[in-house]
């Protein structure tokens, strides 16, 4: 992969955990201030709910900085862009749909129906 390919994906990865981080803290400060003394059941259940899908997402965008990490990581050490599987390069259209992915499309696609079929 040129450097100028891999300078790209470097500042569209940095620039992307960057965003995620901002947005964890804005949530986290959400999280903390939105608390609820109300005896109302119906107001306590749907803050419950609230704070557990706030939660959850938090622990989606937790995978997907590390998949970003990892993403930066590879760069460095020169296998960014080298399909886990086969070995081949990844099209770089498909690093710029999904700049974290570790697969080519044929082999995603290989896995995909190895999940579906084990059920993994």
């Amino acid at each position: 992969m040129k450097k100028s390919e891999l300078s790209y994906f470097r500042k569209v990865l940095n620039d992307w955990q960057e965003q995620l981080l901002r947005q964890a803290d804005h949530a986290i400060v959400g999280l903390m201030d939105a608390s609820v003394n109300s005896s109302d059941l119906i107001d306590q259940a749907a803050l419950e709910i609230d704070r557990n899908f706030a939660l959850r997402m938090r622990d989606r965008e937790s995978k997907l900085i590390r998949k970003i990490k990892n993403a930066l990581k590879r760069i460095d050490d020169g296998t960014f862009g080298i399909c886990e599987m086969c070995g081949e390069p990844i099209a770089v259209k498909r690093l710029k749909a999904r700049p974290v992915t570790t697969h080519c499309i044929d082999c995603k696609r290989v896995r995909e129906t190895f999940e579906r079929l084990t059920g993994d």
